[in-house]
């Protein structure tokens, strides 16, 4: 009896911890779930998701909103006031000498009153509607940076996408090398034993494959960073492992148009059509300025309940109301003194975004026909590259099968290996750069692809 009972705890034991065993691997599967994405959805879920792209639409949101409060300027300011207040006897000295001849008149100790007031603009020198005009220009600039925030991220989303492809492409050069070069370092070990090679180039082999353990380790250890920012650019959550999907094709060059091509659309990419913008704004607001010598008119009107009476004297003990209605023009003299200076500063201001304007165009053209160069060059490297890895492949077989039949020394071979590894990388990287400078070229013109 006493074993049975051992027995059925111990199996309730085993299966308690089958159960949390389960638990376990299945929250660990689930913290482990692997994202895979293509560079063309990277940059939706960026401009979907990223926190910048969401900032600068809520800063548009914020400009709309501006927009509403400058239209508000054209309603009536109403105000309604209440006041109650006691105060004392009206004392008079008619006398000739200080405090001779006094008269008290009493007075009704308690003032109330209600009223209200309202005050329209007519005419302000058209500040009102220049303002609203600022506000809607200050929003258009604000959909424009949105708009560059967008393509900012995006560019930035290919670069680094690009970069873990080519770190995973090298992976892949690494991980293959290293298996050659533990077949080549039992092939030394085996000569060696042989009495056919030196310990010396053992040594080296070893050398050479603990160098490329090493590279491999570091660069896998880059791929995660770099993965974990790209997380970051696209928003996915912390419990969902990212993966870049490598099947997908990268392929994104169209070609390469004329240089005047692309500068004609850069002369109307973000950065210019913000300048031009801010440009309008001073000038608008040059005008708000010119505004402070003309009058303002407006219409008001007041209406209250009083008591007591404080019209007549001695006052009356009765509530009355009392009402106006009119038109106020207003003109401020001092403007004609001081307004110069403001014009003076509002017209500089405007020579200054005119200068900025061209200084922004001609830092766009430097940019544009330095990567419009540089796209080309890559182009002109595919040949290159292409001829330089076929190269390296046939003197690595030719250093190769002479070592096999100790014709050259470990030392040339590693060096005929060091060869292939480089350009089977440059062929890969020139590629992905290509890729990369033609998203560069597309973006200084601002004509970055709609994903």
């Amino acid at each position: 009896m006493f074993l049975k009972t051992t027995n059925s705890k111990e199996d309730c034991f085993l299966k308690n911890v089958l159960i949390f065993l389960i638990l376990l691997a299945f929250n660990s599967l689930q913290a482990q779930e692997v994202h895979s994405v293509s560079l063309q959805e990277a940059m939706k879920l960026a401009k979907e998701n990223n926190k910048k792209v969401l900032k600068s639409q809520l800063e548009i949101t914020l400009a709309e909103q501006n927009i509403k409060e400058r239209k508000e300027l054209r309603l009536p300011d109403v105000e309604l006031n209440g006041m109650y207040s006691r105060i004392t006897n009206i004392t008079e000295f008619k006398g000739n000498g200080f405090l001779n001849g006094k008269e008290v008149t009493k007075a009704i100790p308690e003032i109330y009153e209600v009223n209200s007031t309202f005050k329209m603009p007519i005419y302000v020198g058209n500040k009102i509607n220049n303002a609203i005009k600022i506000a809607n220009q200050e929003n258009e600039i604000a959909k424009i940076k949105s708009e560059k925030t967008e393509n900012d991220i995006e560019l930035e989303v290919v670069a680094n996408y690009l970069a873990i492809y080519k770190m995973m492409e090298l992976q892949k050069i690494f991980e293959e090398n290293i298996k050659e070069e533990k077949s080549r370092l039992k092939e030394v070990q085996s000569l060696q034993k042989h009495g056919t090679v030196t310990k010396n180039e053992v040594i080296r082999a070893e050398l050479q494959l603990s160098d490329r353990e090493l590279n491999a380790l570091t660069n896998s250890k880059n791929i995660k960073i770099a993965l974990h920012d790209l997380k970051t650019l696209i928003q996915i959550p912390e419990n969902e492992e990212i993966a870049i999907d490598t099947t997908s094709s990268l392929d994104e060059m169209n070609g390469l148009d004329p240089y005047d091509f692309y500068m004609t659309k850069a002369l109307q990419n973000e950065e210019m059509r913000v300048a031009s913008q801010e440009l309008d704004i001073s000038k608008t607001e040059l005008k708000m300025v010119k505004a402070n010598y003309l009058p303002s008119v407006h219409f008001f009107g007041n209406y209250g309940f009083y008591y007591p009476n404080y019209k007549f004297f001695p006052p009356n003990p009765y509530l009355y109301t009392l009402g106006q209605v009119g038109i106020e023009a207003s003109f401020d003299l001092s403007s004609l003194y001081k307004n110069k200076t403001k014009m003076d500063q509002a017209n500089t201001k405007i020579k200054w975004q005119e200068m900025q304007s061209e200084i922004i165009k001609d830092e766009i053209q430097d940019k544009l026909y330095a990567e419009h160069t540089q796209y080309q060059e890559i182009l002109e490297k595919f040949v290159v590259v292409d001829k330089a890895l076929d190269l390296a492949t046939e003197n690595y077989r030719i250093v190769k099968l002479k070592y096999l039949n100790q014709l050259v020394l470990i030392t040339e071979m590693v060096d005929a290996d060091n060869a292939l590894l480089q350009a089977k990388y440059n062929k890969i990287s020139t590629r992905l750069d290509a890729i990369l400078k033609h998203y560069e070229l597309l973006h200084t013109a601002g004509i970055m692809p709609q994903s």
